[in-house]
């Protein structure tokens, strides 16, 4: 059974940091990438960083480069997202995702974790 589970969100203020991790577990062999994605209230959900297995390359949404860093642990099947200098509009939940390629479209990611919710205030 795959699971895709996510921790640290939480309620921090205009220009904190925080570190969300996403533990990982039964996943194919062949499943390579890993992603974040963010899904904001009343908004379609977007992709936010993506890191092949090997770790060598990396891709951001525009909104987040030079504020967040994504990075893997191989050997303890978790990827994480570390979030500087966080705006209002990072507000979402956040979502941990797997699949066979890097790639900012959801669609190809066929793992999925529940969510971790992270609130900017102002």
């Amino acid at each position: 059974q795959v699971q895709l589970i996510e921790s640290g969100g939480g309620l921090v203020q205009d220009g904190d940091s925080l570190r969300l991790s996403c533990a990982a577990s039964g996943l194919p062999s062949s499943t390579s990438s890993m992603a974040w994605f963010r899904q904001a209230p009343g908004k379609e959900r977007e992709f936010v960083a993506a890191i092949s297995r090997s770790r060598s390359s990396t891709y951001y949404a525009d909104s987040v480069k030079g504020r967040f860093t994504i990075s893997r642990d191989n050997a303890k099947n978790t990827v994480a997202l570390q979030m500087n200098s966080l705006k209002p509009e990072d507000t979402a939940v956040y979502h941990c995702a797997a699949g066979l390629v890097v790639t900012a479209e959801a669609r190809r990611y066929p793992y999925w974790g529940q969510g971790t919710r992270v609130t900017v205030s102002s």
